[in-house]
């Protein structure tokens, strides 16, 4: 009996030992338990895994054959259900904005704004750490009040001398400057297994004072839209209130951005990843849990437009522009000089019109989208039939034709055949245009939402 029991400890305490945070020198993986991977990012909409015949299904006016169908398959992602509008890229601008004031103060001129920075009788701060506290600054009311004493500190941020008018105190948008690092894994890719590289020379960094000598520095990045848009693209057309109201005034906070350009575009999909990140941190949520935030490839963007529909020629299914009642389906230039029959002369509100199958506002018509995605007519067979995508980021001494990148949707101001799904064409990434916008996506960590992964 006494054996018996004591073979039932050893038992008993073999199990129990096995059971420890340890392993007892068994494979127990490494987990993290708070994941969720089913928390949909604000504002965007979830585009499944599947497949579908992308290219052309329709017409092709220009005979270019540039687009073959072939069937395609995708990885799962979220998409912004609308393009990124006026008063969301106007977070961006403030946030650039009160930024680069903060930081040119420093601690010691405002510590009220800083993370454990405290001031001395003598200016300096008991602190060397530099982070903004965004909780304290807000929407940088308390900043730029003229009640407040740092408002006069903060002169260099407004036109100032020949530049200023006289009676009006208006900041300089030149000095909205947005810096950034990451790694470039295509450079990441060519030097892999070279022992002479470092990481280093895979970093790109938008700076202020870029090294001429350092290839992978370049100037940092202006984030203010060229509003100047709405007269430059047109010739002979009065769009000067355009130009001084469409991106401030309430009225257009719901419509989409423009005037802003490839660049620019890639600098706030950084930007909103950046956001995210702290909060993250304070959650103690691990920053994979939710991949960065990017512009579309050109094939995800049609993917998505179709919504799930195979061969369609327009993202609501059907193969005409008008519903059964006759009216439009989208925001385009119909006809000859017809641009109000759609409801809206210029751009409309981003919910505008039904969402496609996936809940997509406007995949087609209002504003052209930005794609990550290098236009390159003889690209298509070389493209895999998965997740395809073909990428160049041209420098500055490049030549304007590695400079085009596809846009996609057509605009207020195309006619009805740039809204096929299929179709596409370019701009050079340093322009903005008043008709070309963006959206965002973020790929999806897994294989399906509904996945147990």
């Amino acid at each position: 009996m006494r054996k018996f029991y004591t073979l039932g400890f050893i038992i008993v305490a073999a199990l129990f030992s096995g059971c420890g945070k340890g392993g007892q020198g068994e494979l127990v993986g490494v987990y993290n338990r708070k994941f969720n991977n089913k928390k949909m990012p604000l504002g965007m909409v979830y585009i499944p895994q599947g497949k579908t015949l992308i290219g052309m299904s329709d017409e092709d006016i220009n005979n270019s054959q540039t687009s073959p169908a072939r069937m395609t398959s995708f990885s799962a992602f979220y998409m912004d259900e609308t393009e990124i509008t006026n008063a969301e890229y106007r977070q961006f601008v403030n946030w650039v904005r009160d930024s680069v004031a903060l930081t040119s103060l420093g601690p010691g001129a405002a510590p009220t704004f800083f993370i454990n920075a405290k001031a001395t009788p003598g200016g300096a701060t008991l602190s060397s750490q530099k982070n903004i506290d965004w909780k304290k600054v807000g929407n940088g009311s308390a900043l730029w009040s003229g009640k407040n004493s740092l408002s006069s500190k903060l002169k260099d941020m407004y036109y100032s001398g020949d530049d200023a008018l006289p009676g009006r105190n208006e900041l300089d948008i030149r000095k909205f400057r947005y810096s950034y690092s990451f790694v470039n894994l295509d450079l990441a890719e060519a030097g892999r297994k070279d022992p002479s590289k470092r990481r280093k020379d895979f970093i790109e960094s938008y700076v202020d004072s870029p090294d001429r000598n350092n290839p992978n520095q370049f100037p940092s990045v202006s984030v203010y839209p060229d509003t100047m848009v709405w007269k430059v693209d047109y010739s002979y057309s009065q769009n000067d209130p355009m130009v001084k109201s469409y991106f401030n005034h309430p009225s257009y906070d719901n419509y989409p951005v423009v005037g802003v350009s490839w660049e620019q575009a890639n600098a706030f999909c950084v930007w909103r990843t950046r956001l995210y990140e702290p909060v993250a941190a304070s959650r103690k949520i691990p920053l994979s849990s939710r991949p960065e935030y990017r512009l579309p490839t050109e094939a995800e963007f049609e993917y998505a437009a179709r919504g799930g529909n195979v061969k369609t020629k327009y993202p609501w299914g059907g193969p005409y522009v008008r519903n059964t009642k006759g009216c439009m389906q989208a925001n385009f230039k119909v006809g000859r000089g017809n641009y109000s029959d759609d409801g809206g002369l210029y751009t409309v509100n981003v919910k505008s019109y039904f969402p496609n199958d996936y809940g997509l506002y406007n995949m087609a018509g209002n504003v052209s989208e930005w794609t990550v995605t290098a236009y390159n007519q003889s690209a298509a067979p070389l493209l895999l039939d998965f997740n395809p995508n073909f990428t160049y980021v041209a420098k500055g001494t490049d030549s304007k034709y590695l400079k085009r990148k596809v846009v996609r949707g057509g605009s207020w101001k195309d006619i009805g055949f740039f809204l096929q799904n299929s179709v596409g064409t370019y701009e050079y990434q340093d322009q903005a245009r008043s008709y070309i916008g963006f959206r965002c996506v973020s790929s999806f960590a897994g294989t399906d939402i509904n996945f147990k992964n």
